[in-house]
């Protein structure tokens, strides 16, 4: 079967398909002839789509997406250059939540957009984990305290380092400083035989943090959880994810209960020229 069928009456055998073409499958023979893909190209595509999507007349369609599939791209609803400097430069780290859950439906509107951050190799190999039960996570967080008290005794030193008998301390008060009384757990988690998944999982969740902020939503990343999610067997036992995934990396997502008014200033960036 062939990669893709060529609509003769629309194309322009202007050539972008050619030349935007990641893992160079499309050819032209000369600029009278229309784009026919190399030999095995079924094999070699990553489906990645920049084809149909660069093709100005919706002339080309590959046997597994049409341009009828895809969402129009519009400068409309680019935001500027200063209001994307502005999310990025405002957005915090949300530890404070208020007591209200969060509709699944704004979580799956976050899931869609983070499903378009890029992959190596296009294998989007990222899997989501979602709990907004909140006393689901409030037993996770028990078990990531679980996980500091015996790293106190079997990693002393880490544990020193990264203040777990302050967060133990504070457990015990009845404050949660794991999972903070988060509504809404989200965990990336893939196949750790995947190279891309790390990158994959990384990426995807910080579109997500982002898109989050333009929501008006609040999110921060759970190390603590993650950390004990890869190396304390009680809590791979609690998450049951599917055989070989590993979690790398989950937010904590709610309506945040401060609100900031100044965009504090960072390190000036270290930089090397060549």
């Amino acid at each position: 079967m062939s990669l893709f069928q060529i609509d003769e009456s629309k194309c322009k055998r202007d050539g972008f398909c050619v030349s935007d073409c990641p893992s160079g499958l499309i050819r032209m023979k000369n600029k009278e002839s229309f784009p026919t893909s190399i030999e095995g190209a079924e094999e070699i595509c990553i489906k990645c789509g920049h084809c149909v999507a660069v093709c100005p007349t919706e002339a080309i369609t590959l046997n597994f997406l049409s341009p009828q599939d895809c969402g129009p791209m519009s400068k409309d609803f680019l935001p500027s250059e200063g209001q994307t400097s502005y999310l990025m430069r405002s957005r915090r780290s949300i530890r404070r939540y208020k007591d209200k859950p969060v509709d699944r439906s704004a979580i799956m509107d976050l899931i869609s957009v983070a499903s378009h951050a890029p992959s190596g190799h296009n294998s989007q190999p990222v899997n989501w984990l979602v709990i907004d039960k909140k006393n689901d996570i409030k037993d996770l967080a028990a078990i990531v305290v679980d996980w500091m008290k015996f790293t106190l005794t079997a990693q002393p030193e880490l544990a020193a380092a990264m203040h777990f008998d302050r967060v133990i301390a504070a457990w015990e008060k009845g404050e949660d400083r794991v999972l903070r009384g988060a509504p809404t757990l989200v965990t990336a988690h893939a196949p750790s035989s995947l190279p891309p998944s790390q990158a994959a999982c990384t990426i995807a969740l910080t579109y997500m943090e982002l898109y989050a902020a333009s929501k008006g939503l609040g999110a921060c990343w759970a190390g603590y959880y993650n950390a004990a999610a890869n190396f304390f067997d009680p809590m791979k036992k609690a998450l049951a994810l599917p055989p070989g995934h590993v979690t790398f990396g989950a937010l904590m997502i709610g309506y945040p209960r401060n609100h900031y008014h100044r965009i504090p200033t960072r390190i000036q960036p270290r930089i090397i020229w060549r």
